[in-house]
């Protein structure tokens, strides 16, 4: 019965999406596709031009002018993808420390999210693609032939970007990122312009008592009973 074309893959902050369409695009030979890395590819053009990222104008004709493009990786130096601006490669700088500190301005601008929506279309629409966001299956690809919610409660979130932290030699507590992780939950379903929810013919996958791998296996056999069409 083949394998889906699109995949839109949403979910909260540290629900595991990003990790399980990794598996599951190197398996299936797919580009993985993080949309964040759109906003932080805006991000670092402002910088790099010496725009301020609080000119909301400037910051959106920007969105709507350069040119971003994902690919599959086309160097062996631990990308999981080629970002390209204006035909740039970028996908290091995006994740430079002043990025860090100024995509979440960019991304909350309505024009910013709007441009970015038609740019992600655009690579989305070429299929063999699992594209991983928070408005995937609802907004950017509502056509998707397979969309996916990853859930998990606010605590088992907190502690599994806790426990990332500590492995990366952080010096972290528990208790501030779990204040920060429900803080993030409630901004992104309650903003405006494309909340945070479930397509209504998404599949829903609570991930609490799972493994990486169960989860994986689980979209995996979902994904190959569906029929699609050519």
């Amino acid at each position: 019965m083949g394998l889906p074309n699109i995949v839109a893959m949403d979910g909260p902050a540290a629900s595991g999406k990003s990790t399980v369409a990794k598996i599951l695009a190197d398996r299936w030979g797919y580009l993985y596709f993080d949309t964040g890395v759109m906003y932080r590819a805006i991000t670092w053009v402002a910088l790099e031009r010496g725009f301020s990222v609080e000119d909301e104008a400037n910051v959106t004709a920007l969105a709507e002018t350069v040119s971003i493009d994902v690919n599959s990786p086309s160097i062996d130096d631990g990308r999981d993808y080629d970002v390209l601006a204006d035909g740039k490669d970028v996908t290091w700088e995006i994740r430079r420390p002043e990025v860090d500190q100024n995509v979440s301005v960019v991304a909350a601008y309505p024009g910013v999210r709007k441009a970015l929506t038609t740019q992600q279309r655009r690579i989305g629409l070429r299929g063999d693609v699992i594209m991983v966001g928070r408005d995937i299956g609802t907004v950017v690809l509502p056509e998707a032939d397979l969309k996916v919610f990853l859930v998990a409660s606010v605590e088992e979130r907190a502690r599994r970007r806790y426990l990332q932290r500590l492995d990366r030699g952080e010096d972290v507590e528990y208790p501030p990122i779990l204040q920060g992780m429900k803080k993030r939950d409630k901004i992104d379903s309650t903003r405006d312009v494309a909340p945070l929810r479930a397509a209504e013919d998404a599949v829903i996958i609570d991930s609490d008592q799972m493994t990486i791998e169960e989860v994986v296996q689980k979209i995996e056999t979902i994904a190959r009973k569906k029929r699609y069409h050519d």
